[in-house]
């Protein structure tokens, strides 16, 4: 999925929104990573714009700061934290202010270094909030900042709706081709998420039982042990269902479910996507009430200042319609404040067909692939096996167990180093397409407004806790529970 052996020429990447949570936690010692690797090419500058009064010492020391505390210690290294920062600007600006960009203009014109007429690739990153996508990119195309080689970097989420998505794409759209445009999902630069089209497409054994007469169902978790933290003015507008499952949740159900594209590559892998979000059986009105649960842990208005009904969990029953999986369940949930820091996947497979051993000891148990992303990235195979010894058949649960860390000796990049090389190389394989966005919001939009319309109170959870019972009682109507990673 990437090209190593590509030669990059020289960039700018101006990050908006440069002195952000994203920019400094994320973003930065990410670019700083790729640094310390020798990734980044010469003449490469990294351009901080944001409405902080900083010059680019001040912005200097605010990312080395940043880098201490989110790198760590062991990658810290004088040699690369000098490189990095000698490439490091500033630039105060207010949108509306005309001069600011002007200025802009100037910082990105000005480059001594490179031959008459030669431009260096630019890569605007824009960290901030999805209204102002349009506003920049306008600004960008009236001030001949943008060319057939730029490209445009936009975080989710895209919108608060179909609607609003629909009006943000269509603004950048007007500016930049959809060649150009890079909507970033951090979850799919996650290596356990990448290795799984691996899984699936570079061994034969799962295929042809990848499907529904096998497949009993799937389960997607993302948990978090932490509240909204610094977030809370965004998350409250947002919530769960915009904020995880309309992008990253709905994501690792494409990947799981789709279609072998004809190379793991570009608009072959995105189609197939397409085509699973296509597939989603619409849940409207009584399916809605039936098939979802919104909750919120019970201390969450304390942390928002306010009374709020935005849910901070979300669990739903989802079905993909067509030959492959027609009549398999997939369950996802994801919850801030619960017991666990998880990311994973569960495809759990059916009871074998026949009871072969009847006076054994012990019982059978599905078959299950689990995939984590968090912790400790790596894959499970659960099955059942003889436990040792003489006499009877005492039958007993054991795993296969691939855990990166241990099987490969190197370190596993964080996502956004990937996404933000595959940005540079120009590799759009790990990127949402518009289609791909909107058919999320399709998807999930009658869900926000039966919500809406039934005015239903979130149910409480207490933090720490596994989340709403209800969720639990989701899957106890169909006979199935949670599976936790590893148990």
């Amino acid at each position: 999925m990437t090209a190593p052996d590509l030669v990059l020429p020289p960039c700018d990447f101006t990050v908006f929104g440069g002195t952000g949570d994203l920019a400094l936690r994320k973003l930065l010692p990410g670019l700083y990573e790729q640094e310390r690797r020798g990734q980044l090419p010469a003449g490469t500058r990294i351009i901080g714009v944001s409405r902080s009064p900083l010059d680019d010492a001040g912005y200097r020391d605010l990312v080395t700061r940043a880098l201490f505390d989110h790198v760590a210690e062991d990658h810290l290294e004088a040699g690369a934290l000098h490189r990095l920062t000698a490439r490091l600007h500033h630039l105060s600006l207010d949108i509306g202010s005309a001069d600011d960009w002007h200025r802009l203009h100037g910082l990105l014109k000005d480059r001594p270094d490179r031959p008459a007429g030669e431009e260096a690739t630019r890569i605007h990153y824009l960290a901030v909030a999805s209204e102002l996508f349009g506003p920049i990119c306008d600004r960008l195309d009236a001030l001949g900042l943008v060319t057939p080689e730029c490209r445009v970097v936009l975080e989710k989420p895209i919108g608060a709706d179909l609607a609003s998505s629909h009006q943000v794409n269509d603004a950048v759209g007007r500016v930049f081709a959809e060649r150009q445009i890079f909507r970033i999902d951090h979850y799919l630069g996650k290596e356990s998420v990448q290795n799984l089209l691996v899984t699936r497409f570079a061994n034969v054994f799962l295929e042809p039982i990848w499907n529904s007469r096998w497949v009993d169902h799937v389960q997607i978790t993302v948990s978090e042990t932490l509240g909204v933290a610094g977030r809370g003015e965004y998350y409250d507008k947002a919530g769960a269902l915009r904020d995880m499952v309309q992008n990253h949740l709905l994501q690792m159900l494409c990947l799981i479910a789709m279609e072998p594209p004809t190379y793991v590559g570009g608009d072959p892998v995105r189609d197939e996507k397409l085509k699973v979000l296509q597939a989603l059986k619409p849940l409207t009105g009584a399916d809605v009430d039936r098939f979802t649960v919104r909750g919120q842990y019970t201390s969450y208005g304390e942390k928002v200042g306010h009374p709020s009904t935005t849910e901070t969990f979300v669990a739903l029953r989802a079905e993909v319609q067509n030959w492959r999986w027609a009549g398999v369940p997939f369950y996802l949930r994801t919850g801030k404040r619960l017991a666990r820091k998880e990311s994973t996947i569960e495809v759990v497979f059916k009871e074998p067909p026949h009871a072969m051993f009847p006076h054994s000891e012990g019982v059978t148990t599905p078959n299950r692939l689990t995939v984590r992303m968090q912790p400790d990235e790596g894959m499970q195979l659960h099955m059942t096996a003889k436990h040792p010894g003489p006499g009877g058949i005492r039958l007993h649960p054991a795993s296969l167990d691939l855990s990166y860390a241990d099987a490969f000796d190197e370190r596993s990049p964080e996502p956004y180093e990937r996404l933000l090389m595959d940005v540079m190389r120009g590799i759009p394989t790990l990127f949402m397409r518009r289609d791909e966005v909107e058919a999320a919001w399709t998807w999930t939009q009658p869900v926000l407004e039966q919500w809406e319309r039934a005015a239903v109170e979130p149910v409480r959870y207490h933090p720490g806790s596994e989340g709403p019972a209800a969720a639990a009682r989701l899957l106890a109507r169909d006979g199935r529970r949670w599976q936790e990673a590893g148990r």
